[in-house]
């Protein structure tokens, strides 16, 4: 799963720069703010999407014994409080999407991963209930993530570059 930046582009490093220069705070603020704003739609989607994933398995065959999960966790929950943004006006500016896993426990760490993509596509295996000898596979809709920001690319990159333009008027 990549994380998703809009850094870089020429005009937001000819943009930082001139930000330094002038050293207008409260420009530098709104800049900030704005660029944020931008994003947050992208975050509450993306949170949206991971909490209504549907994951399921095929149950369990007759006899099986069954129960209430050990853990108090919600997985979907969990990754969703996860998702970050970060805003940059200084070195590489611009605005980043990604999944903090340092906010996630150790044994979910690569869990928003295989949700998005696998491997397989589509499938999750994972012992049931930490026992190694019993695995389950669950089907996941895969490449959530990837989905979701394709249909936010458009609208944050018109925005940034109308807060650019915007700022960069302001500059002059």
């Amino acid at each position: 799963m990549q994380d998703f930046r809009i850094t870089g582009t020429g005009q937001l490093l000819e943009l930082a720069r001139r930000l330094r220069g002038a050293g207008h705070e409260n420009i530098r603020q709104s800049y900030t703010r704005r660029i944020r704003r931008a994003a947050e739609p992208l975050q509450r989607d993306l949170q949206d999407t991971v909490r209504g994933l549907n994951i399921s398995s095929p149950g369990r065959s007759a006899g099986r014994r069954g129960g209430a999960s050990p853990t108090t966790r919600p997985l979907r929950a969990t990754i969703a409080e996860a998702i970050r943004i970060s805003v940059r006006t200084t070195g590489n500016p611009g605005a980043r999407v990604w999944v903090d896993k340092g906010r996630l426990p150790p044994d979910l760490r690569r869990m928003p991963d295989v949700l998005n993509s696998g491997p397989p596509p589509g499938r999750i295996r994972h012992p049931v209930f930490g026992n190694r000898r019993r695995w389950a596979t669950q089907a996941v809709t895969p490449f959530w993530w990837d989905r979701t920001i394709r249909a936010h690319t458009d609208r944050i990159t018109r925005e940034v570059s109308r807060v650019a333009d915007d700022v960069r008027r302001h500059l002059e």
